[in-house]
């Protein structure tokens, strides 16, 4: 929580996820595999233009009808497979109501949601989260590398491992684990990149830099060691008088 506080006085709400609707927040989730987000939201906006964002309008479209028009998200084929699949498992348990879902027990509609083709667990529970308001905790690339460089994990936990981390040490709060990943988010892609630029960020104090120091100090070793040799000097050339 004290992270969490650190983060959320810096940038304040953060607000997440992009989707005006809570089908359109399903649809986001698989469709935002594997690719950024802008690609993505071009996706959505052809749906929307063409009428097709929502589950009545999708399911009279098969996949091959779907694929063109989500070329932009990227493995088109694959993903117009997978919603087919997700709107099948959506009809057949829900009635085609993505708000029915927030009645389950968030454990059991993990279990059916992970039941579907092409949805793994950071779906799955991105669904339960950002659609049905159900309190599971999402797990990122950008929580395995900020809580990795931070000390708290070592990089090498499963999945499951993090959540239940982040879930037995915070509130069963879906508002909380809603927000706490958007700043995850955010952080990761602002400050704590690949390159990091720890002089911005708002946990240098606490963070133990782990996976980074280990990198740097052999690069700033022999930079001390050039700085502290002297400079070599240049013999001189000598050239012959003319005669």
């Amino acid at each position: 929580m004290s992270i969490y506080a650190r983060l959320r006085a810096a940038r304040g709400h953060a607000g997440w996820w992009p989707g005006e609707t809570p089908f359109e927040v399903c649809l986001g989730a698989i469709l935002t595999q594997n690719t950024s987000w802008s690609n993505v939201d071009k996706a959505l906006g052809v749906l929307r233009k063409r009428g097709r964002l929502s589950y009545d309008a999708l399911r009279r479209c098969g996949p091959a009808r779907l694929a063109p028009m989500i070329r932009s998200s990227g493995y088109f084929n694959v993903k117009a497979r997978r919603v087919a699949a997700f709107l099948a498992f959506l009809g057949r348990e829900y009635g085609g109501r993505v708000r029915a879902m927030a009645a389950e027990d968030p454990q059991v509609l993990r279990r059916k949601l992970l039941s579907v083709n092409g949805i793994g667990r950071e779906t799955a529970d991105s669904i339960a989260l950002y659609a049905a308001g159900l309190p599971l905790f999402v797990v990122d690339a950008y929580t395995r590398r900020i809580f990795t460089r931070l000390g708290i994990l070592t990089g090498d936990e499963d999945y499951d491992e993090v959540q239940r981390l982040f879930m037995d040490r915070l509130p069963r709060d879906a508002a909380l684990y809603n927000d706490y990943h958007a700043q995850i988010v955010l952080h990761g892609k602002d400050v704590c990149r690949t390159r990091p630029r720890c002089e911005a960020c708002v946990l240098d104090r606490i963070c133990r830099k782990r996976g980074l120091v280990d990198r740097r100090e052999p690069i700033m070793r022999r930079k001390q060691q050039q700085q502290q040799q002297p400079a070599p000097t240049r013999a001189k050339r000598h050239t012959p008088r003319s005669v």
